[in-house]
């Protein structure tokens, strides 16, 4: 009896030590995945700052206009330190990027940061709407074209999914302002909220959750009846993305011998699609979402000018016309930031999802 009381003792530190040795490598995986991000920032400031360094003109008479005198470019310059050496203009600008300067805007003479301020939630806003809907019938169409292989519902996705990757974006744009707002006038042509409509308290940033939480439903349609005609524009590509992916993932594995014991044991379909086919398709689903998000960030610069939308887009479109060098690196900086950590919960939904990522 005592024998037996012994052995049982230690049972729960070695349990303990167990469930710490699993979580290690996952610890490891999170940790490389960090130092790597902040290496790739300080190459993205880098390669950022010569680009902007290499793009031809004179942002002193981009900003001054065709005739100025030279003591106003001198002035100039000096104010914002484009005489001194490349090098010198690198690391003060590296010093200033750690403290949060990405500097003042030559157009807008105000801090660079607080103009990102502004146009980041309304970015924001048209990117969730987005990405929110994408999703939903991007994988939805994707497992319905896979289920239904061969057949006119599978035919039918894939020419709309093929029609909505080949379209360009602006053309669709101007398309669908043209016949919802100029022709049937079914809704707004542009802007946020009407110029009749007082905006929510800002706490978010984004209209139709400041809405929401004022209780001010009728500001919250508004706000989203201006969102639907350019979400829908960036929806059309994204949903064609995600679709056609899922498509392929789901065929890979709609035959697999896991699949069809599920099916023998008498489950039902949506179990087996869900908990079975689905599952062992996310990988793949996630991944192309990382390229959507990418997609959303590039067809907002086109999408935002066309709908006078005043965010990222609208904002980075204005400050290369002006040659804004400030805001263009603030602008090329913060969009590199989203990609990296986009990047970095993709690679951290890999280790979740797939056990031998994050064990190997």
């Amino acid at each position: 009896m005592a024998a037996t009381d012994t052995s049982a003792v230690p049972a729960a530190p070695v349990r303990a030590r167990r469930q710490s040795r699993s979580h290690r490598p996952l610890v490891r995986f999170l940790l490389r995945r960090l130092g790597a991000l902040v290496l790739l920032l300080i190459g993205i400031t880098l390669i950022s700052f010569l680009l902007t360094q290499a793009v031809p003109g004179d942002a002193a008479i981009a900003n001054l206009g065709q005739h100025p005198t030279e003591e106003s470019i001198r002035a100039f310059n000096e104010k914002y330190g484009l005489d001194d050496p490349l090098p010198v203009q690198y690391v003060t600008y590296l010093g200033n990027l750690v403290q949060g300067d990405l500097g003042v805007s030559q157009q807008t003479h105000q801090p660079v940061v607080d103009d990102l301020s502004v146009s980041i939630p309304a970015t924001a806003e048209l990117a969730i709407f987005a990405i929110v809907f994408s999703t939903i019938f991007g994988v939805a169409f994707g497992v319905l074209a896979a289920l239904r292989r061969d057949t006119a519902v599978d035919h039918g996705l894939r020419v709309f999914t093929l029609a909505g990757i080949s379209v360009p974006m602006f053309w669709l744009g101007l398309l669908g302002l043209y016949l919802f707002f100029f022709k049937w006038g079914l809704l707004p042509g542009g802007g946020r909220l009407d110029p009749t409509t007082t905006p929510p308290t800002d706490v978010t940033g984004l209209n139709t959750v400041d809405a929401l939480l004022d209780g001010n439903f009728a500001t919250f349609w508004d706000a989203f009846k201006h969102l639907i005609l350019p979400g829908a524009v960036l929806v059309l590509y994204s949903v064609s993305l995600i679709s056609r992916y899922t498509r392929s993932a789901v065929l890979e594995v709609l035959h697999a011998d896991y699949v069809r014991a599920a099916r023998a044991k008498g489950l039902s379909e949506y179990t087996v699609v869900t908990r079975y086919i689905l599952r062992a398709a996310l990988p793949s689903i996630v991944t192309v979402m990382g390229l959507v998000f990418a997609n959303v960030l590039a067809g907002a610069v086109l999408v935002e000018n066309i709908f006078n939308w005043p965010g990222i887009g609208q904002y980075a479109y204005r400050s290369a016309v002006s040659l804004d060098l400030p805001a263009i690196m603030g602008v090329s900086i913060f969009i590199a930031l989203v990609y990296v950590i986009v990047n970095l919960i993709v690679d951290l939904l890999y280790a979740v999802i797939d056990p031998r990522v994050r064990l190997s």
